[in-house]
């Protein structure tokens, strides 16, 4: 049994406006495992991105709190809890729509921009993401820039920054939505693969039922908004070796993909 790694407690949000008051987000709760893959899906516009930012701590919540190997992200009122300190934002990766990469610099200089901004740069981490960038197909690009590579290998370098900060949970927002359909596959596969090689903690946040079944341990799946869990699933794909491309394939695909569509609100 894998020990609790992300508590998201009874989260709620609400925005205030000179309209009144929208209720984006109502007692969400579920936790993840250390070393899961977990995808959040749900109807448009229902708060999936924003849940991702509350659980980074970049939004603070209108009610509830998350606790990251048991630490609260946001301030705990008085009493048992308050000498608990906030877990260190170096511990979680972030991982957007688009690469955000820096056109005048190199693919290298780059893939350390994480260790640069965190005050990392020792000869031990940056080796380290010298060895990503060779062991995942970039090391003869290092020279290269940004606009020379392709749609694919962009991401794969922004995914390598990511992981040479060595972040114990990573969060990823749509980070193949940018992408040409066959390019997203093909990224999906390799993305998934290293996470699982690398033995990290993640959270999707996807509008593609197939891309979550085909990555995830579980699905979370969201109401409209005010977002609710409507169900949470185990996925189990009996495959030996199983990667994203070879989950696809597999007979339990199909009914997993049924089942998660008709329960979102697709016609919202």
């Amino acid at each position: 049994m894998l020990d609790k790694f992300v508590d998201v407690q009874n989260i709620s949000m609400n925005y205030h406006s000179t309209n009144g008051e929208t209720e984006a987000i109502k007692d969400v709760s579920f936790d993840i495992a250390n070393g899961e893959f977990v995808s959040i899906i749900g109807p448009s516009g229902c708060g999936k991105s924003t849940l991702l930012s509350i659980i980074n701590g970049l939004v603070k919540p209108s009610g509830g709190n998350v606790f990251i190997k048991g630490m609260p992200m946001f301030d705990m009122p008085p009493g048992l809890w308050q000498d608990m300190k906030q877990p260190s934002r170096a511990e979680i990766g972030y991982m957007l729509q688009r690469d955000c990469l820096f056109e005048w610099r190199s693919i290298y200089e780059n893939a350390i921009l994480g260790l640069e901004i965190q005050k990392k740069m020792t000869e031990r981490n940056l080796a380290y993401a010298d060895e990503l960038l060779a062991q995942y197909g970039l090391g003869e690009f290092k020279t290269y820039k940004p606009s020379e590579l392709s749609g694919g290998m962009r991401q794969r370098v922004a995914l390598i920054r990511t992981l040479s900060t060595k972040p114990e949970l990573l969060l990823l927002d749509e980070p193949f939505s940018a992408l040409d359909y066959q390019t997203r596959l093909f990224i999906a596969d390799e993305v998934g693969t290293i996470l699982k090689k690398e033995k990290k903690t993640a959270i999707l946040v996807t509008h593609d039922i197939s891309e979550a079944i085909s990555l995830s341990d579980r699905i979370i799946v969201l109401t409209k908004r005010p977002a609710t869990i409507r169900n949470i699933h185990q996925i189990s794909i009996g495959t030996d070796n199983r990667t994203p491309m070879k989950s696809r394939e597999a007979p339990e695909f199909r009914k997993y993909f049924n089942k998660i569509w008709k329960e979102l609100d697709v016609h919202v």
